[in-house]
């Protein structure tokens, strides 16, 4: 897409009162946020899992897992399912989000890289920054979000919810 003119096609959400982004190839589906079932041992990002269609489906909560504070759940609070790679293999997982608002397309143009300091979120999972109406969407590299090694790795003494 490094072509002039060309535009990537996003999903806005948002999250804390910030709009986020991400590809719109990576997302399979939105639902309204189901009571997911708590796993024991999860890392505290980890909501637990839901069924979807005969498939565990894992539940993250994205604002834990950008080290945010979750907000309360609300009519507007549903869970945004999508598709990554972990080790060449396919991963369906599931990110709880504050709302969902539109898929938007951005011009490559305006689409900045992530900044060296001074976002709120660790730099590798941004993709880039887009300008879009005067305001900043943090566009979000899904596959280092939910590199589930990491994820597990983070599921020290301190992050792990010990379950019901």
């Amino acid at each position: 897409m490094d072509r002039r003119g060309a535009s990537t096609q996003c999903l806005t959400f948002t999250l804390g009162g910030e709009v986020f982004g991400l590809a719109i190839m990576a997302v399979k589906e939105i639902i309204s946020y189901p009571a997911p079932t708590p796993v024991p041992m999860m890392p505290d990002c980890v909501r637990g899992v839901m069924n979807l269609r005969g498939a565990l489906v894992t539940v993250v909560d994205l604002a834990r897992r950008l080290e945010r504070t979750p907000a309360p759940l609300t009519r507007r609070t549903c869970v945004v399912v999508v598709e990554t790679e972990e080790s060449g293999e396919p991963q369906i997982l599931s990110m709880v989000v504050d709302a969902v608002n539109a898929v938007i397309d951005i011009p490559q143009a305006e689409i900045a890289p992530a900044p060296a300091f001074g976002a709120r979120i660790r730099p590798e999972f941004i993709a880039g920054v887009a300008k879009v109406e005067g305001r900043f969407i943090i566009l979000l590299d899904i596959a280092r979000v939910f590199s589930l090694a990491e994820i597990g790795a983070g599921a020290g003494a301190a992050n792990v919810s010990p379950g019901p």
